[in-house]
């Protein structure tokens, strides 16, 4: 970094641009806008053309850019060797067919807009690579990396950062055709390049196979806990360099590292080490590429630029889709990947240079469509919230699953996850006859593999409980996992259904309060049966003889009960003197349970248990 017009010393410098990430992105996350834009958005203002706080975007970048690194170690740790070669076939089958055919389009725009063929060719490609930082990124603030569809955008980046190893040989081939080109006389020849990427990936593979293991073993016994974090950062730093040397990315080094790693015993404690740096270096690559955008070269091409952004991300995006639909995405998978692979990425930067310095393109060329990558990085966001916005969720196939129309059980289940199904088990060894509705369509499919009828029905809709057979039912067991639905359902059946008597899944003591409230006939928090149980089981594994462990068992009933009866009177922190906690302060006296009422409770504890709580 260098002292920007405003002055000051380089940790001034240090502060504002951590400063301009801290103000920037959680005001753009509360907009619904992302995080990657607004490190973008500070980037651009803390930059040479804006604040003129930062007068060498590059040196940001430079440091920056291991934070894509270790992003790319982290992503690979997730990755097992089994799990990524079941990943081959959209690799280098998707992946591969999205590159070319978008690479081919973007050609002839490219030509389209007056660029000869070779820099056309460079330019395109240099466009197809997309920002594995920008969409990875993206994925996984929405939660998408580990889905079917996110798993597939993986697999078309991994190849994207396989193909810059080709393209910078292929700028090296047509440099020799170039007008003004600067053939290299003491370049490698290619069979030599290729065999020094091969030789860099079987080091890292032979390293990671069966060094890595030994080392952190020996770290761990030396107890020198420092060190194994300095240890982590050598390993991800030191895959990347050589894959560097040998002509590849260092992202993609970093991401063979951690797939190396990812079934050594210490796979967990290096995603812990890595993590804090990964955080806040990636942020540090975004604020230096919104650095990095030359606003004067914008403004005084703005026309050209506009339309060469619009133009390559319309075309680029056609091309994603028509891939997408030809290898059976649905629709709205195929509209999203369009979106987020709508953008160039960081590997463009590295090709357009190369480009340059080997006279496929010139200063002006390289500049422009660099700008183009800039801006299109920018925009990606935001055509992904208008992509998610103007497409509805796809309805799910209904094949097989029929509608609630006209039931009349005894008893009527709404929701069927595992704690239904379990509930069901007496009442159907009783011969009751019950209804039984689910909004899950993959439930309703899973449910019937297991003699199960259920039908689909959104029990929070009154049309639906009176398809369902609710004025008849003499019990609904509302047993679906989210608070509001069941809050929601029971408001419908006591103003409409008020003869039925309600059972309910309590989510927590909160929501067990509020049901009490609403006058259900009996509700059941979630886990209190199964941790009741589980704790006394304990107990008498540890050689906790089993009458005393009954009777402690009985006086955590009790107490949980009074907690209960005090919290309805006075709120949630009510009765807190009544629960037993680790802090070494006074313990609460223990309380006389009568005989008659601890045989009670015996009774009820086996029949909640019986009924599958």
């Amino acid at each position: 970094m260098e002292h920007g017009a405003a002055g000051g010393t380089d940790l001034g410098l240090a502060v504002a641009l951590l400063a301009a990430g801290v103000v920037a992105v959680p005001i753009f996350r509360l907009l619904g806008l992302g995080a990657v834009l607004g490190y973008l958005t500070a980037g651009v203002l803390v930059g040479p053309y804006v604040l003129k706080l930062f007068n060498d975007p590059q040196a940001v970048l430079h440091v920056a850019e291991l934070g894509v690194v270790l992003f790319l170690f982290l992503i690979g740790l997730e990755m097992r060797p089994a799990k990524l070669w079941a990943m081959r076939r959209d690799i280098f089958g998707l992946g591969l067919v999205q590159v070319l055919t978008c690479g081919a389009l973007l050609s002839g725009v490219a030509m389209a807009f007056g660029l000869p063929p070779a820099a056309a060719v460079i330019g395109a490609f240099g466009f197809v690579l997309s920002s594995t930082a920008v969409i990875m990124k993206m994925m996984e603030d929405r939660g998408e990396v580990s889905s079917p569809a996110g798993q597939r955008s993986v697999a078309i980046l991994l190849l994207e950062d396989l193909a810059i190893i080709p393209l910078l040989a292929l700028v090296a081939v047509l440099a020799a055709f170039a007008p003004g080109a600067q053939v290299n006389e003491h370049a490698a020849p290619l069979w030599q390049t290729i065999a020094l990427a091969v030789g860099a990936v079987a080091l890292v593979f032979v390293a990671g196979r069966f060094l890595m293991n030994p080392l952190f073993g020996f770290l761990a016994w030396s107890g020198a806990r420092e060190v194994m974090t300095a240890a982590a950062l050598m390993v991800v730093l030191g895959a990347a360099l050589f894959m560097q040397w040998g002509g590849l990315s260092m992202a993609m080094g970093a991401f063979l590292a951690g797939v190396l790693l990812s079934e050594s015993t210490f796979r967990h404690q290096l995603e812990a080490d890595v993590e804090p740096f990964r955080g806040i270096l990636l942020g540090l690559f975004f604020l230096g590429v919104g650095m990095s955008l030359d606003l004067n070269l914008v403004i005084a091409n703005w026309m050209l630029i506009a339309c060469g952004v619009v133009s390559f991300m319309l075309v680029k995006s056609l091309g994603i889709y028509i891939v997408a639909r030809l290898f059976k995405a649905k629709q709205r998978e195929a509209l999203h990947r369009a979106a987020l692979f709508a953008q160039g990425g960081e590997f463009a930067f590295v090709l357009y240079a190369g480009a340059l310095a080997a006279g496929v393109m010139d200063a002006q060329t390289a500049a422009a469509m660099t700008a183009v990558v800039i801006l299109s990085m920018v925009l990606t966001p935001l055509a992904v919230m208008a992509i998610e916005r103007l497409t509805p969720a796809e309805k799910e196939s209904m094949e097989g699953v029929e509608e609630a129309a006209d039931l009349h059980g005894r008893v009527m289940f709404v929701g069927f996850g595992r704690f239904a199904q379990v509930v069901s088990q007496p009442l159907l060894a009783k011969g009751i006859d019950v209804s039984i509705i689910e909004i899950d369509v993959e439930m309703i499919r899973a449910a019937g593999q297991f003699g199960f009828k259920v039908y689909y029905g959104d029990g929070t809709r009154l049309d639906v409980l009176r398809a369902s057979g609710a004025a008849a039912a003499e019990a609904i067991l509302i047993c679906v996992d989210k608070q509001e639905a069941a809050d929601r359902i029971v408001e419908l059946a006591k103003a409409e259904f008020p003869h039925a008597k309600l059972f309910v899944r309590a989510f927590d003591r909160g929501h067990a309060l509020r049901l009490i409230n609403a006058g259900v006939e009996y509700q059941l928090r979630e886990t209190f049966e199964s941790a009741i149980v589980f704790g006394r089981q304990v107990l008498v594994k540890l050689g906790v003889d089993e009458e005393e462990a009954d009777e402690l068992v009985l006086d955590v009933r009790r107490r949980d009960q009074q907690r209960l009866e005090m919290q309805m009177a006075g709120g949630l922190r009510a009765g807190l003197s009544l629960m037993r906690g680790n802090i070494a302060t006074t313990q609460p006296a223990p309380l006389v349970v009568p005989r008659k009422e601890a045989t009670a409770l015996n009774e009820e504890a086996a029949e909640a248990i019986e009924g599958g709580n």
